[in-house]
């Protein structure tokens, strides 16, 4: 009996982690589906994989479906859910369908990292429909904390998917679209199977503050502020960056930005005519001259990057630029989970310093981007889905909105991670199989698997450090001069105060005489036998074992 066709989701990122988004549908029978891909982020490393930049997500799976794959549609221009698309793409070389600003976002990005060949966009926005093998797919306008989101209507033989992407309800957004309750209600009269949804917020109670009453917020501090203001965000909120500088104006500053991924957004924003009825933004050079009173800095910086402009103020290395005793610096951001020290250290110096420092937790000064629990529950109420599958979060977040949806009245929920095949329809909503997934690691100019890239070596440097040993013989297997032992990364000294260095010199010598002259035509053996006392000798005064390496060589 042959096989029927079947409606599948298959996420490579993004589920049971926040970030690194990537999602597939898929349509067709096992073994030959037409794929579209939704989305293909980045996350970030931490200081587990040391020398890393990027985490990207491993599309092994698509070296096989590579000619199934019709389509790569991005709901945004979020790292999380784009970052790897310079990256990933030359192996895929299918069509992308963006937004004009995610257009302009990614090219910007080409041209900043560099970055080999052109990736043909085609435009898509909200109220645009494309057919692209079994899928018809039309964007609906969501608000979110970045110009130009949307929501993917997916519609197929065997139902119509609402891949929601990040979303939040704000009828008072700083900047445009409101989320188009008319048209997900409409949506919802036509029926719909599965809704596909961003669980970031999944634990949070009601409803988000509106964008709006962050800006009066924000007004009110820079309309009070004795000094300079300070102004730190992400540099893709293009509406906080508006109303931060609509309120300068009004309080009769000017504004500055500082920061090189600010200033790529704000010229893709303005070339699409996001930034129109604002005056020119200061030079860095003009900082100088313009009264303590007359000045607000938008920058980059608020998770603590070491090289942003923030942590270059808290650490007063800026050229033109720096903040004094009396003035404010606000955060008008959420902490991401994992910089909390990096953050914590860049307020202490910033405080060091007698600056001023406003957090969320003193004002309002941020909302985030994505959907509290009440807005979900909207969300469910429009759509009427038959299925929810949460996404976009890590396991507390997915299970926290599984109960939600269930609690709800939901038909269907199933429990769904990275790498497993959902079959939506026909029957039951079940994981059918797996599919082979990870993480892949942008390091310098490559990229590739843990293994390949030599992070746990490193790592292992990074904790034990390197010793070199170099053994010269002479044609009788006598040493031929004294062994050359260089450690890196160890104590100069050990516990009784000796010299480390001459401590692995005397086992090197030990280690070779105490082999027997005849038994030293075995170089490997006698490599790894000075490999072994180097490393014990090491492990006895230091307690601790190095990277050892060794070279033995016969004259």
């Amino acid at each position: 009996m042959a096989q029927e066709e079947e409606l599948v989701f298959l996420p490579l990122g993004g589920v049971g982690e926040i970030g690194m988004n990537l999602g597939l549908y898929g349509y067709g029978r096992p073994g030959n589906r037409q794929w579209i891909m939704v989305d293909c982020g980045v996350t970030f490393p931490g200081p587990e994989l040391p020398g890393v930049e990027l985490v990207l997500p491993d599309i092994a799976f698509l070296a096989e479906e590579r000619r199934n794959l019709k389509a790569i549609i991005i709901t945004h221009a979020h790292e999380d859910h784009y970052g790897a698309l310079n990256d990933l793409w030359p192996g895929l070389n299918v069509p992308v369908y963006a937004s004009p600003f995610t257009a302009g976002m990614l090219e910007a990005k080409r041209d900043f990292e560099k970055s080999r060949g052109e990736i043909p966009v085609t435009i898509f926005k909200q109220g645009d429909r494309i057919n692209v093998g079994p899928f018809s797919i039309e964007a609906i306008g969501v608000n979110h904390s970045i110009p130009e989101p949307m929501s993917l209507v997916i519609r197929t033989p065997l139902g119509t998917i609402v891949h929601t992407g990040d979303w939040k309800i704000d009828l008072e957004p700083s900047l445009g679209p409101i989320t188009d309750e008319a048209r997900f209600r409409q949506i919802g009269e036509e029926g719909v199977l599965a809704l596909v949804c961003d669980s970031t917020n999944a634990l949070r109670d009601g409803v988000s503050p509106s964008e709006q009453q962050v800006s009066e917020s924000l007004a009110k501090i820079i309309a009070n502020a004795e000094g300079r203001v300070g102004i730190t965000t992400f540099s893709s909120n293009v509406g906080r960056i508006r109303s931060v500088a609509e309120a300068a104006e009004a309080a009769g500053r000017e504004v500055l930005l500082l920061g090189s991924s600010m200033k790529r957004v704000v010229d893709v924003a303005r070339d699409l005519g996001l930034m129109e009825g604002l005056k020119p933004f200061l030079a860095e050079d003009e900082f100088g001259y313009i009264p303590r009173d007359k000045v607000v800095v938008i920058l980059t910086g608020s998770q603590g990057e070491p090289r942003a402009a923030l942590a270059k103020i808290a650490r007063d290395e800026m050229r033109n630029v720096a903040f004094s005793a009396g003035d404010t610096i606000v955060f008008s951001s959420r902490t991401i989970p994992g910089n909390e020290k990096a953050i914590n250290d860049i307020k202490n110096g910033l405080i060091e310093q007698g600056i001023h420092i406003i957090t969320d937790s003193e004002a309002l000064v941020h909302v985030s981007g994505h959907p509290r629990r009440n807005e979900l529950q909207q969300m469910y109420q429009w759509v009427k889905p038959q299925i929810v599958v949460p996404v976009h979060g890590e396991a507390a977040h997915l299970t926290a909105h599984a109960e939600l949806a269930l609690h709800s009245g939901i038909a269907s929920v199933p429990r769904l991670r990275n790498g497993e095949i959902l079959r939506l329809a026909p029957g039951p909503a079940e994981v059918i199989d797996q599919a082979p997934h990870g993480r892949i690691y942008k390091d310098g100019t490559l990229i590739g698997d843990f293994d390949e890239m030599g992070i746990g070596e490193r790592r292992k440097l990074s904790f034990a450090g390197h010793v070199s040993v170099n053994v010269v013989l002479d044609n009788r297997y006598d040493f031929l001069g004294d062994p050359d032992v260089v450690p890196i990364g160890l104590p100069e000294f050990d516990d009784e105060g000796e010299d480390m260095g001459d401590t692995l010199y005397d086992a090197v010598l030990g280690a070779v005489e105490s082999i027997p002259r005849a038994k030293r035509k075995d170089l490997a053996m006698l490599q790894e036998a000075v490999r072994r006392a180097v490393r014990s000798t090491a492990n006895q005064v230091w307690g601790k074992k190095p990277v050892v390496t060794v070279f033995v060589t016969k004259v």
